[in-house]
């Protein structure tokens, strides 16, 4: 028989348990629980180098306490031991180190605009908490046949929000592809969240030229302050400048 192998995290304790020893008792499905992002982490990192990867993740949407709005998912990495990161975080991380491995958010309540930032982070589903064990199994099972699980009170609503937000993202795409390439150089700096005066050492240019720069950017996508250019970008696809040790060409065409 081919069991399912299914980590559970989420930091309620009591729910947690409750929820790994019901998905235990199935003959298919070997399962464990972890209380926090990091432990997750560790529970993946140390499944992979004993040869026994998970196949399923069941994440809390509120893990760590900290919604995540409408804010963009953040490293994983970044998070502490004491579990303050987001369960959209962790589908983001997850997804990123261990694409293979399927992820569903358990959510305390139907939220349209969450649920698109879920599948938008990895995610291959959405399932209420107080859904029937039946109907979580039967999720399980469907991700890992690549299907997308949502409840269907929310799919009008989530396709509403990912309609959105494609809109959102094929303008931002198209003023980012306005700058310059040695522009394109500044913003990622200033995403990396890199001040003046260090993009000017990155990049070998005069912090005078620096600012020029990051003025000609603003202007061009049509923001006022850095943190909403720095925004804009991560919208578009553009991540932070490589920091171990990017060699950045002199002169040449992007200077």
């Amino acid at each position: 028989m081919v069991r399912i192998r299914v980590l559970v995290v989420d930091d309620h304790r009591i729910f947690a348990e409750s929820l790994a020893a019901a998905l235990a008792a199935e003959p298919d499905v070997e399962v464990a629980a972890a209380g926090s992002g990091p432990a997750a982490l560790r529970c993946l990192e140390r499944a992979v180098a004993e040869g026994r990867r998970y196949d399923v993740l069941l994440v809390d949407a509120d893990l760590g306490g900290k919604p995540t709005g409408g804010r963009s998912p953040v490293p994983v990495r970044d998070a502490d031991e004491e579990g303050l990161v987001d369960g959209l975080s962790l589908v983001a991380g997850v997804r990123a180190a261990q694409p293979a491995v399927r992820t569903v958010v358990l959510a305390g309540k139907d939220d349209p605009r969450r649920a698109a930032l879920a599948l938008g982070a990895g995610a291959s589903g959405w399932v209420a908490k107080d859904c029937s064990l039946s109907r979580l199994l039967a999720v399980i099972r469907g991700v890992l046949r690549d299907e997308t699980h949502l409840p269907p009170a929310l799919l009008t609503g989530v396709l509403k929000e990912l309609t959105a937000a494609r809109r959102h993202r094929s303008e931002s795409e198209r003023l980012v592809e306005s700058l310059t390439p040695r522009e394109r150089e500044v913003l990622r700096c200033m995403v990396a969240g890199l001040g003046r005066k260090a993009v000017a050492e990155r990049l070998f240019l005069s912090p005078h030229t620096v600012r020029t720069h990051m003025q000609n950017v603003l202007g061009k996508l049509g923001v006022h302050s850095t943190l909403a250019a720095v925004a804009l970008a991560r919208r578009a696809g553009v991540g932070p400048v490589d920091l171990a040790g990017d060699v950045v060409e002199r002169g040449g065409q992007l200077a």
